[in-house]
């Protein structure tokens, strides 16, 4: 049973990092090279799509993880499993106080509406995505080696 949950939430917290490494580093960069005003609407639709996912998946994955550190408990790796969890909270943290306040507007934007100010809260926007990739990325990559 224990194997059965590590596949599953290596499986889970991968494809959320996949998706979230994907974001940082291939559709943003292909949005912002779009002509005219096609970043923004492509950028307010994402934000509007993942934005209802994301949620559902990041507390998904902390509760796998904790459920692995729970039922591997006497089991080796099982320090690596709570430290991926930590890691995942952090994330979680960050997302609400940094990320979606921003994401929340940007949702909304359209041409027509954009406030003076809106590449510098993108900017800051990816900022903090940069940071949060690197911050689950180390949790995927501990909970990989708590299988070893």
């Amino acid at each position: 049973m224990l194997n059965a949950l590590e596949v599953l939430t290596i499986v889970v917290v991968g494809l959320m990092v996949g998706v979230e490494f994907s974001v940082a580093f291939v559709i943003n960069p292909i949005l912002n090279a779009l002509p005219g005003d096609s970043a923004v609407r492509g950028r307010a639709h994402g934000a509007r799509m993942l934005g209802a996912v994301m949620p559902f998946w990041y507390i998904g994955s902390l509760a796998l993880v904790a459920a692995w550190a729970v039922a591997g408990r006497h089991h080796h790796g099982t320090g690596l499993v709570v430290i991926a969890a930590a890691l995942l909270i952090l994330s979680v943290i960050m997302s609400l106080l940094l990320l979606v306040p921003i994401n929340n507007r940007g949702r909304t934007w359209t041409p027509d509406n954009l406030p003076e100010d809106w590449k510098e809260q993108m900017n800051r926007w990816n900022l903090f995505h940069y940071v949060r990739v690197a911050v689950i990325v180390a949790a995927f990559a501990l909970l990989a080696a708590a299988l070893a």
